[in-house]
């Protein structure tokens, strides 16, 4: 099984911001999505409220002490890097949800009329 192409639709995983033990663990946790390879808590949790097949990636970045998402959506064919940010609360802000919505609308159109 080849492993799936990597579309970024929005967001960068690079030091900085991110410190290079939390962008390793991101690459290496991407990686695995694209290897067909399904992750869960506390790596990774579904994201029903953005779409199906998303998920949110979780980061944990000891040295600047802040916590990464990578919110993604897991295609038959790729994996589409859809936002990143850095998580300050409990709950996905609003903004974020309704962003990655439309980003993957937009997505989804384009494709149709490839």
């Amino acid at each position: 099984m080849d492993n799936k192409p990597l579309i970024i639709l929005q967001g960068e995983i690079k030091s900085p911001p991110f410190s290079e033990v939390a962008r390793k663990r991101a690459g290496f946790l991407i990686r695995r999505l694209q290897r067909h390879e399904l992750l869960s808590l506390p790596e990774s949790r579904p994201m029903p409220s953005i779409g199906p097949r998303c998920h949110e990636l979780r980061i944990n970045d000891p040295e600047s002490r802040v916590t990464w998402r990578v919110v993604c959506r897991l295609d038959a064919d790729a994996v589409l890097i859809v936002d990143v940010f850095a998580k300050k609360t409990q709950k996905t802000p609003e903004d974020v949800i309704w962003r990655c919505k439309a980003r993957l609308k937009n997505y989804d159109q384009a494709r149709k009329h490839l």
